[in-house]
């Protein structure tokens, strides 16, 4: 590997200008192909093989095409109106504004004609629900006589549409859709909507990939002590991240990408773009120091960060990737884009880097800033505080590591009451329609209200004589349940063998409470059954969310073992040790422990009043963080590692090399971590709050990890082991291939080779 990366970075390096002119010509037509074919991405978080899918075919069966409004495709919208305070909807005034209103909606072009819209106040009347608020007749009206504060204050409309999938929804359909209630707001009514229909899907915003960006170029400049230097794996970066990206936009003509995607994409390929450069043009540093020439330096600097850089960049790739196991086609497309971001990062890093380093040639690392980066971190003769913290550590290697484990598993205690959810209403900013309604209507109708549960039964197997006492004994278990708050009056199909009943949960949709009353309920017909003979199935969004999340939590596991296996076999061959990859996993299981505990300390429990919104986590969150993670955390594992390991091969002993390796490694290391952080961190900027908190917790990831697992932990593990740190059993060693990261048979090509005997070209 190090030699065929050496060959090619000299390449690269002296036909500068070719590489350049490729990677121009393909940077163009890929912004321009994905520019022109992009397709809108969706928020289809739909699996195979749910619960709810089961009680959808039921649904379908009785009430043909009654499921629909379930999809994550579809396109749904209610309105809720509110009279002003102090008054009813039954006011005069009030009355004719929600009249004009529901017949100005009806008329929108977008509103499906077929079905009729019904004013709530008339079909309040026509339920005799004005007079008698009975929950159990009434609770289903679309008018609110049940407030806890006043009745008849609110009323609910849920509207056809004719657009058929929510990525076809415009800028001027969400528009349209809000502002027909204009009249009726300036009349004096609160008009609120909740749907698809007025859902925006969030893109980046370009704030935080230029905050990243700006924090890394100081902390380039910090590390290479010139200004032109640090513009370089910017520059990467960017060609990186706009290919990716267009990459991305491209394949969503075929392929169906989450809209989540471009940031998870935006998110990887500018930080790993920077690090991967970061570390390539750090090593040419040393590099032009000591090599017979520029071209040389560039060759070795590839031969060895780069081959870092390739099993690092693989890593990630596997991780990401590796979520096509999950079998949730969402989970895949988005681990798919992560890993082209993560690609892109490693192929510009290899290519493009080297052509950069032979177009600046001896401007790179001019003017070189005074007091800044004045000591070469390979100097073996220069003691830097990287050299001093890896000796503090060679001498008290188990009160490093007893710390480090206590310091994690304190963090990680929060962890134990990860609570998970799909993104809601409910988590849509404070000054949007979506969360205005469903804050109005929970205050009307209660939080269940927001997450009705469709319980639909099958009929057909049952006795037509037996089937009202059926739907009876039906109904009666579901309103037993604590969390139900009320059970609509039994719906009945055309043909007599299907029921509908709709279940209001006490708590929210996103409730732990509501996922465990659906669970129970689901429980429940096993003995209906042997009773009966009815079957039934449970669905609707909530129910819908709620299988998606235990599905996920399901799959996590798998998953690690699957990824971190892969990995496991990539690190044996990296570092041709057993435990050492072994101890890298252990390590990365407490940085993520910690890192779950920190994430949910904040964003779930609203601790340390850092968020004045709290909620349950995403659902996505763990498993695609754990992906990410791991990804990075081997990227540090490898750069940190690897050094320390080549200088073991080369005769040092292992609390030598490890000192050694260290003070090599950890400048740069910091550098990438700094780095890293700031670009996840400045996601928190962003109005998407799943982006809010995957950028926080891939920042304190990345902090726990590069600064207490591999900075910390793993060193004094290295110390403690000491020369069975390296061990790995002559057979496993025979059969497996040497890809030599450390780069002992580059140093044997170079002493061979005539063609680099020349004076060494200084960097001053």
């Amino acid at each position: 590997m190090s030699v065929y990366l050496y060959r090619w970075g000299r390449f690269a390096f002296r036909r500068k200008w070719t590489v350049i002119t490729v990677w121009l010509v393909m940077f163009v037509l890929l912004v321009g192909l994905g520019a022109e074919f992009s397709k809108p991405m969706s928020n289809n978080f739909s699996a195979p093989n749910l619960p709810s899918e089961r009680a959808n075919e039921i649904l379908d069966k009785h009430f043909p095409g009654a499921s629909q409004g379930f999809k994550f495709d579809s396109v749904t919208g209610s309105y809720v109106i509110a009279a002003p305070a102090g008054q009813k909807l039954t006011d005069p005034a009030n009355r004719a504004a929600l009249e004009a209103f529901v017949v100005k909606l009806g008329q929108l072009d977008i509103v499906d004609h077929n079905k009729p819209l019904y004013n709530p106040v008339e079909a309040a009347e026509m339920m005799g629900c004005l007079a008698t608020p009975d929950p159990v007749q009434c609770g289903g009206a679309p008018l609110n006589v049940l407030s806890k504060t006043a009745p008849e204050t609110v009323g609910l409309i849920n509207v056809p549409f004719t657009i058929k999938k929510a990525a076809d929804v415009t800028d001027r359909d969400r528009d349209v859709a809000y502002d027909v209630a204009a009249d009726a707001r300036n009349a004096g009514l609160t008009v609120e909507v909740s749907g698809t229909i007025v859902q925006k899907q969030e893109d980046p915003s370009g704030t935080s990939e230029m905050i990243g960006m700006a924090v890394a170029l100081v902390v380039m400049v910090v590390t290479f002590g010139a200004i032109v230097a640090a513009f370089v794996p910017i520059v990467t970066a960017i060609v990186g991240l706009a290919a990716a990206t267009s990459s991305v936009l491209l394949g969503s003509s075929v392929l169906e990408f989450p809209s989540f995607t471009t940031f998870l994409a935006a998110m990887i390929g500018i930080a790993l773009s920077i690090d991967y450069a970061l570390f390539i043009v750090s090593r040419y540093k040393h590099e032009l120091a000591v090599q017979n020439s520029p071209e040389d330096a560039a060759g070795t600097a590839l031969g060895t960060a780069g081959s870092a850089v390739v099993f690092a960049g693989l890593t990630v790739i596997i991780a990401l990737a590796g979520l096509g196991i999950v079998g949730v086609k969402f989970m895949t497309f988005m681990g798919l884009g992560g890993a082209i971001a993560a690609g892109f990062a490693v192929l510009t890093a290899i290519t493009l880097m080297p052509a950069l380093l032979g177009a600046l040639g001896n401007r790179l690392f001019t003017p070189k800033l005074p007091m800044i980066a004045q000591h070469d971190s390979e100097d073996e003769t220069s003691v830097t505080l990287g050299m001093r913290f890896g000796r503090l550590i060679s001498r008290a290697p188990w009160v490093a590591l007893t710390l480090s484990v206590v310091v994690l598993g304190a963090l990680a205690a929060p962890a134990a009451s990860l609570n998970l959810a799909l993104p809601g209403d409910d988590s849509m900013p404070k000054t949007s329609t979506m969360r205005k309604a469903y804050e109005l209507r929970t205050e009307a109708f209660g939080e269940g209200s927001n997450g009705v549960l469709s319980v639909v039964a099958d009929m057909s197997g049952v006795p037509a004589e037996k089937r009202e006492s059926a739907v009876k004994a039906l109904r009666d278990k579901l309103a037993s349940y604590s969390g139900m708050d009320y059970v609509s009056e039994p719906q009945w199909s055309e043909d007599q063998q299907g029921v509908l009943l709709d279940g209001v949960p006490k708590s929210g949709p996103n409730h732990q409470a509501t996922k465990d009353l659906v669970a129970d309920a689901r429980k429940a017909e096993a003995q209906l059954k042997a009773d009966y003979g009815i079957e039934y199935g449970i669905t609707g969004t909530t129910a819908i969310y709620a299988d998606i999340d235990q599905l996920l939590l399901s799959k996590i596991v798998p998953y690690l073992v699957i990824v971190a296996g892969a990995a496991f076999v990539l690190l044996i061959l990296v570092f041709r040790s057993i435990l050492v990859p072994l101890t890298a996993a252990l390590g990365f299981l407490l940085s993520m422990g910690a890192t779950f505990g920190a994430t949910v300390l904040i964003f779930q429990q609203g601790k340390l009043g850092l968020v004045d919104d709290p909620h349950p986590l995403v659902s996505f969150m763990p498993i695609m963080l754990i992906g990410l993670m791991f990804g990075l955390a081997m990227d540090y594992q490898v750069f940190l590692v690897t050094r320390m390991r080549e200088e073991f091969v080369h005769g040092k002993s292992p609390t030598e090399a490890m000192v050694s390796g260290y003070s090599h490694s950890v400048r740069v290391v910091t550098a990438a971590a700094i780095i890293m952080i700031s670009v996840f961190g400045s996601f928190l900027m962003e109005v998407d709050v799943t982006a809010k908190v995957f950028g926080f917790a891939l920042a304190a990831g990345v902090l726990l990890d590069a600064f207490i697992v591999r900075m910390v932990l793993i060193p004094a593990l290295l110390v403690i082991m000491g020369k069975w740190s390296w061990w790995m059993p002559k057979w496993l060693d025979d059969i497996l291939p040497d890809i030599d990261v450390e780069g002992s048979k580059l140093r044997e090509l170079q002493q061979r080779s005539p063609e680099t005997a020349t004076e060494p070209v200084g960097v001053s």
